[in-house]
């Protein structure tokens, strides 16, 4: 894949094109460097929130019914996703179509109305979301893992918020946050899929030259400093233990970065990986069990994570705690690290298959990583990880002190889990 077209216009929004002339489809999406890491305490879920108001309407579109009809009259997909430190909206519909892409877009960039009864009524929403996701320890565990990492500060707070900060957000939050983060120096547009280069600049010019706010952008670097190994047990009837251990990692400009990904792969990617061999092929342990890294701007983390047998969670901790020593201990065999390695390329080279995930790939990699590596760059360097590159992560990240251990179940002997961590 060609390394995407970039042009930036005189209000200082980037525009990234990557033709995909393979397909008939196309995606545009607006991205925003703003996540729940830029929200006081207060606010917490403001952005998340944003992103549902976004589609309630605006003053040429005053109903969402309107928006959403306009989409499903083309067959298109409209959606939005909050993060920590990015929000995406996007549109991918039929190429011929484009410009309806760009008019819904900057409409509700520029133009939602936030009238104050679509904000009470959505707040029912929300709370549904988040008593959905609460009641979902696949999904909770994940976010009371962050939570125990980075503690109470902003990148720890959950994405969605409390009931409690979600039911005190109004219209004026909405407003001030908008104002101090969506302003085009702070956004991109990326557009992928079977497009007309000239064209897609023409239409981004008519619809966000008159972008022009001077927000200003302001974050306090949040850095993971450990001493002493954690835990979180979260009392829950359930059929199933959900686990998450895991330590702190890398973030995106680390020289370390892509040895991690392939260490995650060895170790928990793929039904070939070491943890779903040791813990579900030959234990029949669990039914899901993966390793997950995830890399910020100014920090990051490795996890692995299982759903087991009530009475075998120790058992399971342990086995875990087992791979990451055996990390450690003895450098990877040839074999293995060629099969990791071919694994991350062949993945990605699968997920830009699609339009969506290619713009959403470089639209992140230049609002979060501030620049912009192509697929083939990536796996260069994917290629360059050695063993001993594997081996010498592993023994830098996989420190008793370093640990960190959430579980939702029947339990309240804590105990019993702090020993596993000794």
């Amino acid at each position: 894949m060609k390394r995407p077209n970039l042009a930036t216009f005189k209000n200082g929004l980037r525009l990234m094109t990557v033709p995909m002339p393979q397909v008939e489809s196309i995606t545009v999406m607006v991205g925003v460097g703003a996540g729940s890491r830029y929200e006081a305490k207060k606010s917490g879920g403001l952005f998340h929130f944003l992103e549902h108001m976004a589609f309630k309407g605006t003053k040429s579109r005053p109903q969402a019914l309107t928006i959403s009809s306009e989409i499903d009259a083309v067959g298109g997909e409209i959606n939005a996703f909050t993060s920590k430190e990015f929000t995406g909206y996007y549109i991918k519909l039929a190429a011929k179509h484009t410009e309806l892409a760009f008019d819904l877009l900057s409409d509700i960039i520029k133009n939602s109305l936030f009238k104050p009864e679509e904000i009470e009524r959505e707040k029912g929403v929300i709370f549904e979301e988040i008593n959905l996701y609460e009641d979902t320890p696949t999904q909770f565990v994940l976010s009371l893992f962050v939570r125990l990492l980075y503690g109470d500060n902003p990148m720890g707070r959950f994405i969605y918020g409390r009931k409690e900060t979600v039911k005190g957000i109004k219209r004026e939050d909405f407003l001030s946050y908008i104002n101090q983060l969506y302003f085009p120096a702070n956004m991109a547009v990326a557009v992928a899929g079977k497009l007309d280069q000239s064209g897609i600049e023409k239409l981004t010019s008519r619809y966000f030259k008159s972008l022009k706010r001077k927000g200003k952008k302001v974050s306090r670097g949040i850095k993971i400093d450990q001493k002493k190994p954690k835990l979180n047990l979260l009392f829950k009837k359930t059929e199933q233990a959900h686990f998450v251990l895991g330590v702190p990692g890398y973030w995106y400009a680390h020289p370390d970065r892509f040895n991690l990904g392939v260490l995650a792969t060895i170790l928990g990617a793929g039904m070939s990986s070491r943890l779903f061999n040791q813990i579900r092929e030959k234990r029949g342990l669990a039914y899901y069990v993966d390793a997950i890294p995830n890399f910020y701007s100014d920090s990051g983390y490795l996890l692995a994570r299982a759903g087991v047998k009530l009475d075998k969670v120790e058992e399971t901790v342990n086995l875990t705690l087992a791979e990451f020593e055996k990390l450690k201990a003895k450098k990877v065999g040839s074999q293995e690290l060629k099969k990791a390695k071919e694994f991350l390329k062949g993945r990605m080279i699968l997920a830009l298959e699609d339009s969506y995930a290619v713009a959403s790939r470089y639209a992140g990699q230049l609002l979060l990583e501030k620049k912009i590596r192509t697929p083939e760059e990536t796996m260069g360097l994917i290629d360059k990880v050695s063993a001993g590159d594997v081996q010498r992560v592993a023994r830098d990240i996989f420190k008793p002190e370093k640990l960190n251990l959430v579980i939702i179940g029947p339990y309240k002997e804590e105990g019993r889990f702090k020993k596993l961590l000794a």
